[in-house]
């Protein structure tokens, strides 16, 4: 029976608005710390090594964080913790903006990395689980692909802050952009469930309740438990996939600079080919996150990782500015695709009711990878005495990687995995 539909879905309206919130939050509140490095460190004298020490104890403090905003999640749903998240993270700013001890700082940070669980992808990734099921790939496609023009646009607005305002200044002002530009979107904006307005995921009508009707086939997307995901072996490949994954994405964007100015690039050269990497993650999202839809995602995710394998193996062996763009547009399509298409695995694999604590089990294992990954290829190279044998490594992991998604290939309980748009009737489960 076709599904009644009663005019425009609200969820795709709300998600472009929580998608323009996602611009201005991750840009503030992740991709502008960089800049602020140089300033802070000429007036206070505090090292690099210092101030990006805060950097990382925050985003440890985010994984370690995203396991209650999880459970709050699928208690509670995102509007009150991420506007409670957006309005902590601008007092945070302004906190940070006057700042003169190395303590504070630090203590700051942790606040904010509370504000980074309760703010950026979890959350928004919670409201596509909820909200879509035929159209979840569009809808991530739709919301990372927004999202990832936060680097573009504020890091050269906060650089520019920065020399207008003097490091001080920026941060009021980046406060007052932050407040505005998400808080309106999360306190008024967001809604718990297709069902507080009467619909099913992707805008169908519910139908009236009736206890004595028998159960629609397809009525009803399944639902994992907690335990039930983590006794399956399905999150263990998982796991140890986006791992590997995560490894190769942390290490490059900490090393990649040194290790081409190394091989006898210009410094200049180094810079724009990282910041391209970023770029060409745009058409990778655009590209990867819709095919879910018609091939199984397990087999795309697959892909996704042997692209980034592949790249790694092209910056090893070609040895030319050409090899180097290679690189570039094959690890920035992949390392694009790498984030919605864990939100959607997630998604598909255990249903959307206990989506936010799965996924912020499956964070504490990222959150060990980007950690790990760049003072694990630092280490390697003070071994070795060159970054070959750390990038090898990080070759052969991403093609572990890509097997080990592969065999992520049921749910709990013997369901087989599809595509979020190509699913079998053995799927969905009532």
């Amino acid at each position: 029976m076709a599904e009644r539909r009663v005019g425009p879905f609200y969820g795709w309206p709300m998600l472009s608005a929580v998608a323009l919130a996602q611009v201005t939050s991750w840009g503030i509140l992740y991709y502008g710390f960089t800049v602020f490095l140089a300033p802070m460190g000429a007036e206070l004298g505090w090292s690099a090594a210092a101030l990006t020490g805060a950097f990382s104890l925050a985003l440890a403090c985010s994984g370690v964080a995203a396991v209650p905003v999880g459970r709050w999640l699928d208690r509670h749903g995102p509007r009150l913790l991420m506007t409670g998240g957006s309005l902590a993270a601008a007092l945070l700013l302004l906190a940070w903006s006057r700042v003169t001890s190395l303590l504070a700082f630090y203590l700051i940070w942790i606040g904010l990395g509370v504000t980074l669980a309760a703010v950026l992808y979890e959350p928004a990734f919670w409201l596509v689980a909820t909200w879509f099921r035929r159209g979840r790939g569009r809808a991530l496609t739709l919301l990372t692909f927004i999202g990832g023009f936060a680097s573009v646009i504020y890091i050269p607005l906060i650089a520019w802050l920065v020399r207008v305002q003097g490091w001080r200044g920026a941060l009021v002002s980046l406060a007052a952009i932050l407040a505005v530009g998400t808080l309106p979107i999360h306190a008024l904006l967001l809604r718990r469930h297709p069902a507080d307005l009467g619909l099913l995921p992707d805008g169908a009508a519910a139908a009236p309740t009736d206890p004595t009707a028998p159960a629609t086939p397809g009525a009803a997307e399944r639902s994992t438990t907690v335990g039930e995901a983590l006794r399956g072996p399905a999150f263990w490949f998982l796991a140890v996939a986006f791992f590997l994954a995560t490894l190769a994405t942390g290490a490059v964007f900490v090393h990649l600079i040194p290790y081409l100015i190394g091989r006898g690039y210009d410094p200049g050269f180094a810079a724009w080919a990282t910041g391209l990497i970023g770029i060409m993650g745009l058409p990778g999202r655009l590209v990867f996150t819709p095919l879910g839809g018609w091939v199984p995602r397990r087999w795309v995710t697959a892909g996704i990782f042997a692209l980034q394998t592949i790249a790694l193996v092209v910056l090893l062996t070609v040895d030319s500015r050409a090899g180097v763009l290679a690189f570039v547009v094959l690890f920035g399509a992949g390392f694009g695709a790498i984030t919605p298409a864990r939100a959607a695995l997630i998604a598909d694999f255990y249903g959307p009711e206990h989506y936010g604590r799965i996924s912020s089990v499956l964070s504490l294992f990222l959150t060990g990878s980007r950690a790990l990954a760049p003072v694990g290829a630092g280490l390697l190279y003070t071994l070795n005495g060159g970054y070959g044998p750390a990038l090898w490594a990080l070759t052969v992991g991403s093609a572990l990687g890509a097997v080990a998604v592969l065999f992520a290939d049921h749910r709990p309980g013997g369901a087989t995995v599809a595509g979020a748009g190509g699913a079998t009737a053995r799927e969905r489960i009532v």
